[in-house]
């Protein structure tokens, strides 16, 4: 698996301090650099090819009434992605991210959780390996994100089953569920719990779902291995990364948080991964949006670190 390169980093930070700024001047989008060097394995970092992986999937637990919106939806708006008409398409397209959609067995959604685990052992190892085949191994940096009605439900369970706490903890309106629904979400996250007590990533996959989330965890394993910087998105799919942590406290060292999504659940996730978000921009709609717009200030980041002048490049005695 690969690690940091430290040297690489250290050659990063030596650049940075010696370029035409007051060292640590230009704040975080120094770290990211750096960050980024020592990930790639080379003091001047690369964002030439930037692969975007949006996985969708269906899930059981829509039979107990947490969403406004029927399953079907799942399928349209992978249409809709298809077809370049939803927002990650327009800001891929902006931040220069080639964008590649996996749907998961959209016809097959997962068990409901709170009657039985979510996904046998196989059809967790099945989505796992999905997500790890489309990796781009030649990518400088991988974006990720999910579709999928119902997913914000089984996000909460990951993240219970991961650090702790209750539905009411860790639930949010995702698609906009208010009044009942958002009721059922929490009384289905807190059965799920009562259910189930896995204690590694695949049980916790196994019990709450979902395949997207299993794919991003994947897709996270495989990054690793070929030295790949990760951006996650928001709740979602931070959640479903989460889970890694329960095998290796380091399993995400590689990977960046796009935004602090709107979706109350993230900020505790966020504090319980001990990260730092990217941007704050109050955005909840998931499909790897987040990942998309940081990746923007990656790439300053990186024209920064590139192109500046050093202080003896500018002539300064």
């Amino acid at each position: 698996m690969t690690s940091f390169d430290e040297g690489a980093a250290a050659r990063a930070h030596d650049r940075q301090n010696s370029l035409t700024k007051p060292p640590g001047s230009l704040g975080r989008l120094e770290d990211l650099a750096i960050f980024l060097a020592g990930w790639q394995r080379r003091d001047r970092p690369r964002l030439d090819h930037a692969q975007a992986l949006v996985f969708a999937g269906n899930h059981g637990i829509v039979a107990q009434g947490v969403n406004p919106f029927p399953a079907e939806v799942t399928a349209l708006m992978v249409q809709n992605f298809h077809q370049g008409g939803a927002a990650i398409n327009q800001l891929c397209a902006v931040a220069g991210a080639a964008l590649t959609v996996v749907p998961l067995s959209l016809d097959q959604p997962t068990a409901d959780f709170t009657q039985g685990p979510a996904m046998t052992a196989d059809e967790v190892a099945s989505a796992m390996q999905a997500g790890a085949d489309a990796v781009d191994p030649t990518a400088d940096v991988l974006l990720l994100g999910e579709m999928g009605i119902g997913n914000s439900t089984v996000a909460a369970a990951l993240a219970a089953a991961s650090f702790g706490g209750d539905g009411r903890d860790w639930v949010g309106p995702g698609t906009g569920a208010e009044g009942e629904v958002l009721s059922a979400k929490i009384r289905a996250v807190g059965a799920g719990l009562a259910r189930h007590s896995p204690d590694d990533t695949r049980g916790t996959l196994a019990a709450f779902g979902g395949r997207e989330q299993a794919a991003i965890c994947g897709a996270v394993l495989r990054a690793r291995e070929l030295g790949v910087p990760v951006i996650l998105d928001g709740f979602i799919c931070t959640a479903a990364a989460a889970v890694l942590t329960r095998d290796d406290p380091q399993a995400l060292d590689h990977c960046l948080i796009g935004h602090e999504s709107a979706e109350p659940g993230h900020r505790r996730l966020i504090a319980a991964l001990g990260a730092q978000p990217i941007l704050s921009l109050d955005m909840r709609l998931g499909e790897g949006s987040g990942a998309a717009v940081a990746l923007m200030v990656l790439r300053g980041a990186v024209a920064c670190h590139n192109g500046m002048a050093t202080f003896a490049e500018a002539g300064f005695g």
